[in-house]
């Protein structure tokens, strides 16, 4: 997985080094905690850290965005 888009507010987020599984499981949690903040990435270029607060009625978009296929010429 090269990396997981987030789309909150209308703002593209982005996750690393997670799956899709575990970051809907801890989204699921903070919507039955009632509220809960959500660390991700903002911005291009240069990595900041932003805080989401995910809770009930909140929308949210999970977008996994997998590895590039592998191509002919970049196998061994």
């Amino acid at each position: 997985m090269k990396r997981i888009d987030i789309i909150y507010g209308g703002q593209l987020f982005s996750v690393g080094g997670r799956t899709p599984e575990d970051l809907t499981r801890e989204i699921t949690q903070a919507v039955a905690d009632h509220g809960g903040w959500l660390t991700v990435n903002d911005g291009e270029g240069e990595r900041r850290e932003a805080l989401l607060f995910i809770g009930p009625g909140v929308p949210i978009a999970v977008v996994p965005i997998p590895d590039p296929p592998e191509t002919a010429a970049g196998r061994a």
